[in-house]
């Protein structure tokens, strides 16, 4: 990472289908720190909502999906760099409340956009779009964490995400405004944390560590051996749509046909009904890790009726026992992708959400026979955790740098290109879990007499038939020596980076020249232009969030600082004397400001936080008069009543106690020093007050303002 990008921290981004994740390397405690978000909780809901006047994310956003499911986006992980005929996503469509439409991507194929209804005018976005306001969300929670501005992270992707959906994730990132410094696989980080977090100090002897991840979209296996300074992945499998989201929607399904056969009505067809239903089932699936029944019950779930049933886990375990097999069924092969036998396994480590379900950990315990689960991490954590470790060892701020740490990655798939002759085979050039980076080279000649251009069609997978595969795009080397059939010689070069993104680049070399093509615009990524103009988009509109925002705390400030000099004026269980003109003024600017804000609700100084600030100023002013008064009143003892409560008066009562009967009676310079601690301690309630007001933190909750008691003063 360059000089001008170490002047910002680094953080780790677990970017999830459900919920997403961040966290930070902290130097000076030497450890992970996860931030929390603005309702203090560890993760976010990867959810992004539009209503009629705001875009709403996280918690906020899922809250409101009951009334609001149309435009309410859910699962963005599962439609990112997949085209809009992909089979899964053709399944997923039909439980989404949401609209997706097909638009044509630019290379004959068609994309997924997706359809909502924001303040009161039809939009489309891309799921790249969606998944960076989740990103961007993490990214301002980290600045408001950190107090500074965060432009790198290193952000995490399923192992078995395709070149595609890795593409689209980094240009998520860049819409976001962040600098992707690295991808690594989700897994991958969990073994990073798994390395900082139990073997803090130098081990005896490499580990042998699977790493089974599954969380709510997604399904990752991977064997790791960690050593000393090293990480290295040597296999990896997995399914990209495969997770607890599939487990919810298995119920979700069970009970549309219950209430069919109840009611005879079919809900199907009703997104609110059917998101009510997925969040009630999602809930029901929680608790069965917990207890061995739970109950379902919506009111009014459909046309006026409402819904109460019971799932046993027995139940449950059932009609998913077939996707639990498949877990395992991807743990066997990629045992066997590593040459390696169960009773190599030195630890199992569990990540993701769905783990906690029992029936998961069970048939992993028989698999090992018995051996034990490591659940030192917090599985909800873990990838963020990862991340953000790698994150600091990038930027520099860990005790280890990337020199003396050793991270060795695979790539999923075999990579290679479709033969012209023999049927369309798939010609192998890199094979599935080939440590990353990498680079290697496939020969070709021309195949007929005065051939002048080469077409390379690049595809990714395991079947020996290129179309079975993956297709990630094609292009054409032009201007090619026209001479017999043989003579003319192309070298493709096929290069992984360390974020597994693949780069093709075709070389002619037979005349002495070459023509260079690489290719990185498969079919339906968003094109330099899009991803700029995207990013410009989400710019001013943070912009104008962070303003709105500002105004907003202002307002409360505002409001807030009026309720204390109302309570002031109102009086309290003091007796700190104020004159009948100081009342009199404090009673008007609230009135006249209480006017002012009626007025600047509804005209067009609406959303100016500098105007609230003002009105919060010349407050301000009205009230120093009256601290100077107090400050005078302290001094000279005029007017100060005696039963003025709070703890540091109480604790200088009993201090001119003890002082009336002792030696020190009488001598003014002791009570002088009292009278100063008070000014002193005084002045820190105003200085800390003033500040909440300009920030608009901890305004009205977490400062009591002293009470006065007016009285009469001729």
């Amino acid at each position: 990472m360059g000089a001008s990008e170490a002047k910002w921290p680094a953080i780790g981004i677990d970017l999830g289908t459900t919920y997403s994740c961040v966290g930070v390397w902290q130097p000076q405690q030497n450890r992970v720190e996860i931030i929390t978000n603005d309702l203090g909780s560890r993760t976010t809901p990867s959810w992004v909502a539009f209503t009629a006047k705001d875009r709403l994310i996280g918690e906020a956003a899922r809250n409101q999906a009951g009334k609001n499911s149309s435009n309410t986006i859910f699962d963005a992980k599962r439609l990112i760099g997949r085209r809009f005929n992909d089979t899964n996503l053709q399944k997923d469509m039909k439980l989404w409340p949401f609209k997706v439409v097909p638009i044509p991507d630019g290379n004959n194929g068609l994309k997924p956009m997706i359809v909502v209804t924001n303040q009161g005018k039809e939009k489309q976005f891309t799921p790249e779009e969606i998944s960076s306001i989740i990103l961007a969300k993490m990214k301002e929670t980290a600045e408001s964490y950190l107090n500074t501005e965060v432009k790198n992270a290193v952000i995490t992707v399923p192992a078995y995400f395709t070149n595609a959906q890795r593409q689209a994730t980094k240009d998520a990132g860049i819409i976001a405004g962040l600098n992707i410094i690295r991808m690594i696989n989700e897994p991958t980080a969990a073994a990073i944390a798994y390395k900082f977090e139990k073997f803090t100090n130098s081990m005896a002897t490499p580990k042998n560590v699977l790493v089974f991840d599954l969380g709510g979209g997604t399904f990752d296996v991977s064997f790791v051996t960690i050593e000393k300074n090293v990480v290295k992945v040597v296999a990896v499998g997995g399914n990209t749509h495969l997770g607890g989201a599939d487990f919810d929607s298995r119920m979700v399904s069970h009970f549309v046909a219950e209430f069919r056969r109840e009611h005879g009505k079919d809900i199907g067809d009703n997104p609110r009904a059917i998101g009510r239903l997925r969040a009630a089932c999602e809930k029901a699936k929680r608790l069965l890790s917990f207890t061995t029944e739970t109950a379902i019950e919506i009111d009014c779930l459909y046309d006026g009726i409402d819904f109460s049933t019971t799932i046993t886990r027995a139940r449950f375990e059932k009609m998913n026992m077939d996707l639990f097999s498949e877990c395992l069924d991807v743990v066997e092969k990629c045992l066997k992708d590593a040459n390696v036998g169960k009773s190599e396994i030195d630890d199992v480590v569990f990540v993701g959400g769905s783990t906690r379900i029992p029936k998961i950990q069970e048939m992993l315990q028989d698999f090992f026979n018995g051996k034990g689960i490591s659940k030192s991490l917090n599985p909800d954590e873990a990838v963020a955790y990862g991340a953000a470790i790698y994150a600091g060892i990038l930027s520099g701020t860990t005790q280890q740098n990337d020199e003396q740490f050793k991270l060795v990655d695979v790539t999923p798939f075999s990579l290679g290109v479709k033969l012209s002759s023999g049927g369309g085979r798939f010609r192998v050039v890199i094979p599935k879990n080939t440590p990353i980076s990498t680079k290697m080279e496939k020969r070709s000649i021309t195949a007929f007499d005065y051939q002048t251009m080469m077409r390379t069609s690049v595809y990714e997978g395991e079947s020996s038939i290129a179309d079975e595969n993956n297709f990630l795009g094609d292009f054409l080397l032009r201007n090619i020596p026209p001479k017999p059939k043989g003579v003319v010689k192309v070298i493709d070069c096929f290069t992984i980076d360390a974020n597994g993104i693949l780069t093709v680049t075709s070389t002619e070399e037979s005349s002495g020249r070459k023509n260079q093509i690489t290719i990185m615009n498969h079919s339906g990524r968003l094109s330099k232009i899009e991803i700029d103009r995207m990013r410009e988009e989400a710019r001013v509109y943070n912009v104008k969030g962070k303003e709105k925002k500002k105004t907003a705390n202002a307002k409360n400030s505002l409001e807030n600082y009026m309720n204390e000099m109302q309570d002031t004026l109102r009086g309290g269980s003091g007796k700190m004397k104020i004159g009948r003109k100081d009342k009199r003024k404090i009673g008007d600017a609230i009135e006249q400001t209480a006017e002012w804000m009626k007025l600047n609700n509804n005209n067009n100084h609406r959303g100016e936080a500098c105007k609230f600030e003002e009105k919060i100023n010349e407050l301000q002013s009205s009230f120093d008069h009256i601290i100077v008064k107090m400050r005078q009143q302290l001094k000279t003892g005029v007017g100060v009543g005696t039963s003025y409560t709070c703890p540091k008066i109480e604790i200088t009562a009993e201090w001119m106690k003890l002082n009336n009967n002792n030696n020190h009676r009488g001598e003014a310079c002791k009570f002088e020093e009292k009278i100063n601690e008070l000014q002193s301690s005084f002045d820190h309630i105003i200085v800390k007050m003033r500040q909440q007001l300009k920030t608009g933190v901890g305004v009205g909750t977490s400062y009591t303002c002293p009470k006065i008691e007016i009285v009469e003063l001729d």
